[in-house]
């Protein structure tokens, strides 16, 4: 078999959808597993989609997952130009689309708009547009005039009307179309731009691609590629439909998810390999209950036969699961990179800032969690008594009065506020009135926090408070217990 090229051919209409980065992502695992090639091609021909920046932020996505290409618009490896736009001022469309009309295999068309309105057929009891073949039956002289006048026109493929086109998918299997369903559809626009599904076929073929990888929306054009394909007796390429991405109500994942991006997730504070895991497991699997994997290792493991049919769920809540595990792995001096300006946006009161970073970093999902997470350092929040009733510690808000104003004096007395020194003067406090150890910690955490859930445990949180802000906030609490309880 010839050497494996896969390509990515996005168009360039603004952020890069989840499901774009999927098949950039398929493709480019395919291509390094077998040792072969990855193409980058802009795929620029809708003008009116066309957005002004959207090719650089095809280039910062792609870097920034980590999928190198091999040739592109800044690689020749000779089969280039890698801008659709380019190879269309060329001519090279054109010219091929002309060889299909001289093997019959497609024609000009030059009906207008208002007579393409009136055509209809009904197909599975739905009616629909659909043209009939008109200008198939001009004469060569009636084409020519129509050329010579300069009249517009459209280049239509020759579709069969009978039997049934039927091509494999290495996902799906045999699908097969009646070709009676199969319009005469459009290879060269009105304005000379080839329309997207012939500059697919020729691009594909002069470059060499052998596997093309592609959402399964596309499943119901592939026999239009491969019609063309035959026409020209070229070698048809190995085809990967991958299945549908959903939101968490199974609706399709659009722009109103507020994640469907590459470009948003980062935004929300989510890591790009941790994108790029996730992504790669929405609808292939590996062989094992395995989860993370860097790009090295999917590159070793990933075979595409595993992709599935059935839809994909975007599930947030495992993205930012898997984010956090990613955040717990970092390097530390990146974590720190990443957190410390976010930390000290929130904490102004001098608290040890590199002590609640540590803290943080084991307990965030995503780096837009930590406001919220480290708030009450800087500031201690409104709460209710009830906060301090803990089924499991066996703690209410009358024992937790009881066990604060005994705490307070030791509190006092003690210099040390080292994490140690407390956590084992608590200790000590809890073995000698015969409680566990939670039944002391559980409200005097509430007291400096506020909190039910917080980065550390109360000695933890004490330490970067210092003695004079924990006694401060361990007498409040005292102060608005005793007012809960009259």
């Amino acid at each position: 078999m010839s050497k494996v090229r896969t390509r990515f051919a996005p168009s360039p209409t603004g952020r890069m959808h989840i499901g774009n980065l999927r098949t950039a992502l398929y493709a480019w695992l395919i291509a390094r597993h077998a040792g072969g090639d990855f193409v980058l091609r802009i795929e620029d021909t809708d003008r009116e989609r066309y957005v002004e920046g959207a090719v650089d932020i095809i280039y910062r996505t792609l870097e920034t997952a980590g999928l190198d290409y091999d040739e592109g618009p800044d690689k020749d490896g000779g089969v280039g130009p890698y801008v659709q736009s380019e190879r269309v001022s060329s001519g090279l469309y054109l010219e091929y689309a002309k060889k299909l009309i001289e093997q019959g295999d497609a024609y000009y068309c030059f009906c207008d708009a208002e007579r393409l309105s009136t055509l209809k057929k009904t197909i599975d009891g739905k009616e629909m547009s659909f043209y009939d073949k008109h200008c198939l039956h001009l004469s060569k002289d009636e084409i020519q005039k129509n050329l010579d006048e300069g009249k517009p026109y459209v280049i239509r493929m020759n579709m069969p009307t009978e039997g049934v086109t039927t091509f494999s998918d290495d996902i799906y299997g045999d699908i097969s179309v009646n070709n009676e369903e199969l319009e005469d559809f459009i290879l060269i626009k009105s304005d000379g731009y080839p329309t997207y599904n012939f500059a697919n076929v020729i691009d594909d073929h002069l470059m060499g691609i052998t596997h093309v990888v592609r959402g399964n929306e596309y499943l119901s054009s592939t026999p239009k590629y491969n019609l063309i394909y035959d026409a020209f007796g070229w070698e048809k390429p190995v085809y990967i439909h991958c299945p549908l991405i959903t939101d968490e109500s199974h609706a399709k994942l659009s722009k109103r998810s507020g994640h469907s991006s590459f470009e948003d997730l980062i935004e929300q504070g989510f890591l790009p390999e941790a994108v790029v895991n996730f992504v790669a497991l929405l609808g292939w699997s590996p062989d094992s209950e395995q989860e993370i994997f860097d790009l090295k290792k999917l590159v070793e493991i990933f075979d595409y036969k595993r992709i599935n049919k059935a839809p994909s769920v975007f599930d947030m809540t495992k993205m930012k699961w898997m984010n956090g595990e990613y955040i717990k792995e970092m390097d530390d001096a990146a974590y720190s990179e990443r957190a410390l300006p976010i930390v000290e946006s929130v904490i102004k009161n001098g608290s040890d800032k590199e002590k609640i970073l540590e803290m943080a970093k084991s307990r965030i999902e995503t780096f837009e969690d930590i406001p919220a997470l480290i708030g009450f350092f800087e500031t201690m929040p409104e709460y209710d008594c009830e906060l301090y009733r803990n089924k499991k510690m066996k703690t209410t808000p009358e024992t937790s009065l009881e066990v604060l104003e005994g705490v307070l004096p030791v509190l006092k007395d003690n210099d040390d506020y080292s994490n140690d020194a407390l956590f084992e003067v608590l200790k000590e406090y809890a073995a000698s009135h015969e409680v566990k150890n939670g039944y002391v910690m559980w409200p005097v955490r509430v007291a400096v926090s506020g909190l039910m859930s917080t980065p550390g445990g109360a000695t933890q949180i004490m330490e970067v408070l210092g003695k004079d802000e924990s006694i401060s906030r361990i007498e409040k609490s005292i102060e608005k217990l005793r007012g809960c309880l009259g």
